[in-house]
């Protein structure tokens, strides 16, 4: 078998580069994942239909289609709008909100879950809107949803591969570029999975932390 473990080891200082680009994207789209999650899950709540359908609406288009199209449309659509930003923050922006329509979800089924006695007591209370929001509802619903949300993290970050596809050299470009180098792809290719792995883990680990810290599991 012609594999060289040599070429493994070598390949490892390129991809470090393009891990670090992985995880700046996964880190920006995480964090809008997240915000915009709830912002959705909220208002997919008023009572105002003309709120609630266009996000109902805007939520089902994005979970419809896939990544790499959403990608495509960011990349070279916001240029012609005047929009002028990074391939990368292009790419972070786009795996954000693709995992924002379902994160939401995640939310709504949270809040759903939060006992309809819990709403009368905040009424009973005389507590506003916003009130019951930040200080009786959410503190409740969002532990329950942690375990799903951690998993979108490393969901997002398997997903990074995609933002080749807009010139964002992170492991699988950097990969591919070292395999027309060389002329041999499967070393690089490996050297990528194991870093795939070994980061996976990592973050299956933390997030099991998290999960513990606000006792969604036992330890």
């Amino acid at each position: 078998m012609d594999f060289r473990w040599s070429l493994v080891w070598d390949s490892v200082p390129t991809l470090l580069d393009g891990l670090v680009t992985a995880l700046i994207a996964t880190a920006f789209g995480y964090v809008i994942a997240l915000v915009l999650g709830l912002v959705f899950a909220l208002l997919r709540r008023s009572d105002s239909a003309w709120i609630r359908w266009p996000i109902g609406f805007l939520i089902e288009f994005i979970r419809s289609t896939p990544l790499l199209v959403q990608l495509f449309f960011f990349f070279y659509v916001l240029p012609l709008i005047g929009i002028s930003v990074s391939p990368l923050l292009t790419g972070a922006f786009a795996l954000g909100l693709h995992y924002a329509t379902y994160t939401s979800e995640v939310y709504r089924s949270g809040i759903d879950n939060v006992p309809v006695g819990q709403w009368e007591a905040a009424t009973a209370l005389n507590l506003s809107t916003r009130r019951t929001w930040t200080s009786v509802i959410l503190p409740q619903a969002i532990p329950r949803v942690i375990p799903a949300l951690g998993n979108y993290v490393i969901a997002m970050f398997k997903d990074t591969p995609q933002l080749a596809a807009i010139t964002v050299l992170e492991m699988l470009g950097l990969a591919m570029s070292i395999g027309s180098d060389t002329f041999r792809y499967a070393e690089p290719i490996t050297a990528m999975g194991l870093f795939y792995l070994i980061v996976a883990l990592v973050m299956a680990w933390g997030a099991r932390i998290v999960e513990r810290k606000f006792g969604t599991v036992r330890a």
